[in-house]
């Protein structure tokens, strides 16, 4: 089913994949284009490419309530990528005024918000200050939900290009090729796919606990995402359960999927 579709971020790391997703699936594909977005270059010319490839730019902004009304009138499903990363700034809020406009439009089929993580449901005992992110996430869930928008909630966890090229090692997306130094997690494959063994170190608890702390505070929200992951295990023995909770990969089985081993050999 052809559909009309609001992508909003759509310049970012997420969003941009989003957009060329879309216009590849042939849905009317509509980016939101900041009414203030000055001299940035690079995300003109990227606007510019959308365009020329199919998509329709409209004029919009989070701190002009009509101009999202007026945007969102225009289709049938919008897709929220802002980043979640600006966490001092509570950035993943903005999309409260996104489901104000959504709930006066009265129109919209389907909402996205920006998710795309770890599910913010199942973080709440996550280490500060990643957790603010997971924190504003079941915020503006909450506000989606009492406005009786119909939702999405997408929870892709690990990222492949952020956790598997570089073999789970903070601050890394490149994989080694001699040594690895992490606590937790496997690097069989890359080692079968390179015919030897990696040198490994790890880092106890206590140790890890102690690089963190003397981490910026932009680092520290990454760096506590891993050690929810590695060392709490948040993410281990997940189950897929409830009613409204479903198996990306069953609901798309015609989807070519990436094996691991495929997606390493990228790197080599």
């Amino acid at each position: 089913m052809r559909l009309k579709v609001l992508i909003i971020g759509g310049t970012g790391y997420i969003g941009k994949r989003l957009v060329k997703a879309s216009l590849q699936e042939g849905h009317d594909t509509y980016v939101l284009q900041r009414s203030d977005i000055g001299v940035h270059v690079e995300k003109v010319q990227m606007l510019l490419s959308f365009k020329k490839q199919g998509a329709h730019l409209l004029i919009g902004s989070f701190n002009d309530h009509c101009s999202l009304v007026e945007a969102v009138k225009q289709v049938d499903v919008v897709i929220c990528a802002i980043s979640g990363v600006h966490i001092r700034t509570h950035q993943i809020l903005l999309q409260l005024k996104l489901v104000d406009a959504i709930k006066e439009a009265g129109n919209i089929k389907r909402f996205l918000p920006s998710e795309f993580g770890m599910d913010p449901a199942r973080m709440a005992d996550a280490m500060e200050p990643g957790r603010v992110a997971f924190d504003d996430k079941m915020v503006v869930r909450k506000a989606i939900e009492d406005a009786g928008i119909p939702f999405t909630y997408v929870s892709a966890n690990c990222f492949a290009g952020y956790f598997i090229g570089g073999l789970c090692q903070p601050g890394h997306i490149l994989p080694s090729k001699d040594k690895r130094s992490f606590t937790k997690g496997s690097c069989g494959t890359l080692e079968k796919l390179i015919g030897k063994q990696l040198k490994k170190s790890s880092f106890s608890e206590q140790e890890f606990l102690n690089i963190v702390k003397d981490k910026e505070y932009a680092e520290q929200v990454g760096w506590t995402h891993y050690y929810d992951i590695f060392y709490k295990g948040c993410l281990a023995n997940l189950e897929i359960n409830g009613v409204d909770v479903e198996e990306a990969s069953l609901l798309y089985p015609d989807i070519k999927y990436s094996k691991v081993e495929d997606y390493l050999r990228h790197y080599l």
